[in-house]
């Protein structure tokens, strides 16, 4: 596909908004290739994403940033507008499970995940052959029981020089502190080896063995200081049998686990994912 702009707003629900979006967007010749709306009718609040032909419009973006917020002041409107061939710088973390993250990498190396993968961080050395292979810098940074907070410190200054956008935590197996999940709001996404909101913290699968449940799941969401709580941006589940143990639950459900992890960042580095409250508005396709 030739170069697009990704136009995201959300906004209090009124009369009039898709008309004076596409009024400017017609104005200025703008071609539209794919389009999504949303209104919340119980919170009244309204969700659009619109993809532009960047070559047919007839100004820069940063004319139509200038020209497009007197139309957001107007309708109270949160919005951004984004270029798609600038790629998002993305930072993958993880412990020692590598199903998570190996497939990352394979999406991203063949192209699926239209993003730049800056560098991998772990707390253990297991996975640097492996990362290493992709030509990607790999950090080993260990996050001692005693004290972990000089390890996040050093974790926080590794992505700040990276310029990373977003972080993955691809089965990385420490809670994040409180005040990196401000800093970087819904900017972290984790992938939960349960269905939430069921089974959340260590050892989901041997819960729901214990349960003897039907169906196990994984959930890709963002990162709050409320463990595994923060807003869902994908999940889906295997059907599981009287006679699977937990240890078949983990095989099952790592398969599960890739595949809402992968669709969740597409999602996300496409600006898919609109978040209002704790609630989110996936425009998937």
């Amino acid at each position: 596909m030739s170069k697009t702009y990704r136009l995201v707003i959300s906004c209090p629900d009124r009369v009039g908004i898709v008309a004076a979006v596409s009024q400017y967007l017609n104005e200025r010749n703008g071609s539209i290739v794919e389009a999504n709306h949303h209104t919340d009718a119980e919170q009244k609040w309204f969700f659009m994403r619109h993809v532009i032909d960047a070559d047919s419009m007839s100004v820069d973006l940063d004319t139509f940033r200038r020209e497009f917020s007197k139309i957001a002041g107007a309708y109270d409107m949160d919005w951004f507008i984004n270029d798609s061939d600038d790629k998002p710088k993305v930072m993958l973390m993880a412990t020692k499970e590598s199903h998570c993250l190996n497939d990352l990498l394979h999406r991203w190396h063949t192209g699926e995940l239209s993003c730049d993968i800056v560098g991998v961080i772990a707390n253990h050395d297991d996975l640097r052959s492996m990362v290493e292979w992709y030509n990607i810098p790999y950090h080993c940074i260990n996050v001692p029981k005693e004290d972990k907070m000089p390890a996040f410190k050093a974790i926080e200054k590794a992505i700040d020089e990276s310029g990373a956008d977003t972080v993955v935590l691809a089965r990385y197996m420490q809670i994040f502190p409180e005040y990196l999940c401000e800093k970087y709001r819904f900017r972290v996404i984790n992938i939960h080896h349960s269905f939430l909101p069921s089974f959340i913290g260590a050892k989901p699968y041997h819960q729901a063995a214990v349960r003897g449940v039907k169906l196990i799941g994984a959930t890709c969401h963002y990162v709050t200081a409320d463990l595994d709580a923060g807003p869902i941006i994908e999940q889906d589940v295997i059907r599981v049998r009287h006679s699977h143990s937990a240890t078949d639950m983990v095989r099952l459900g790592k398969d599960i686990e890739k595949l809402v992890l992968s669709r969740g960042l597409r999602f996300h580095i496409e600006d898919r994912v609109l978040v209002h409250g704790n609630k989110t508005v996936v425009f998937s396709q």
